[in-house]
């Protein structure tokens, strides 16, 4: 059984504080060339109260600069560093960090994501759900938009439905890269991430692969409210997106859509991930 306790409680004239601590979890961290943003990052779990059994930093061959950063962050904060010689993606970024998670479970946020400070006390209810029910794999934190089909569960969760026959295709973006908890054991049962590919090209393979293999998610219907997303101009984000994904002409728009469709059924139907 997954157990973790809530720890110190400090009080003073203003507010009470609560102290969290997740000891069955490892917090995993991606970082390329962004090491104020892991700071904030770090900085911010502090401040509302957060802490794990292990913070795992994957970083992907980032410059000289940010390599030296990190290693003064090091001694403000606990985190074992897991590096590579030079860049090689996002997928190899994530395998390699996640090969190095001590923890039954595993919290997974990018570099450029900050906490709520109501962070805590949701978290402890997601990881109810993966003791209660050990047949989900993940439970999703943040994202774009709604995931269309959900089956309401409690205290502002949902279970996500995949069935090939609902309409449209926003159903397959069942799994994603934004923040979530996952099993640890993620990569035995679905597969290691596509390495040497773009990242956008990475993420959908293994929303495919999530699929295919009947993995199980919740999600929170409050999506936005528990991270945000902050990129600065000094780091700004590192993924990089095309035309064809990123224009709002209405041409181009309702071409992509149909693409999409057409693209998601048949990957899913006739290629293995």
């Amino acid at each position: 059984m997954l157990v973790w306790r809530l720890g110190s409680v400090h009080y003073s004239p203003l507010t009470i504080h609560y102290m969290y601590h997740f000891n069955e979890v490892s917090l995993l961290v991606t970082h390329y060339n962004r090491s104020k943003s892991l700071e904030r990052l770090l900085a911010s779990f502090k401040e509302i109260g957060c802490s794990f059994n292990e913070i795992v930093v994957s970083d992907d061959g980032s410059k000289p600069e940010h390599q030296a950063y990190l290693q003064q962050l090091q001694s403000q904060y606990p985190f074992r560093l897991i590096t590579t010689p030079k860049n090689k993606g996002l997928g190899n970024n994530i395998n390699k960090g996640q090969d190095a998670v001590l923890s039954p479970l595993t919290l997974y946020v990018q570099e450029d994501f900050v906490p709520d400070p109501s962070f805590g006390e949701h978290f402890t209810k997601a990881l109810s759900i993966l003791t209660e029910r050990p047949d989900v794999d993940m439970v999703r934190f943040y994202a774009y938009f709604k995931y269309p089909y959900l089956k309401k569960a409690n205290e502002g969760f949902a279970e996500m439905v995949f069935k090939l026959w609902y309409p449209g295709y926003k159903k397959f973006y069942y799994y994603s890269d934004h923040p979530h908890v996952r099993r640890s054991e993620f990569l035995q049962k679905f597969g290691r991430y596509t390495e040497g590919v773009k990242g956008d090209v990475t993420e959908y393979n293994m929303m495919l692969a999530f699929l295919q293999k009947k993995g199980k998610g919740f999600f929170y219907e409050d999506f936005k409210s528990l991270f945000s997303q902050e990129n600065s101009s000094e780091e700004p984000s590192t993924m990089k997106r095309n035309f064809w994904r990123e224009s709002g002409n209405p041409l181009v728009t309702i071409m992509r859509h149909a693409y999409r469709h057409f693209k998601f059924n048949r990957d899913y139907l006739f290629r293995k991930f």
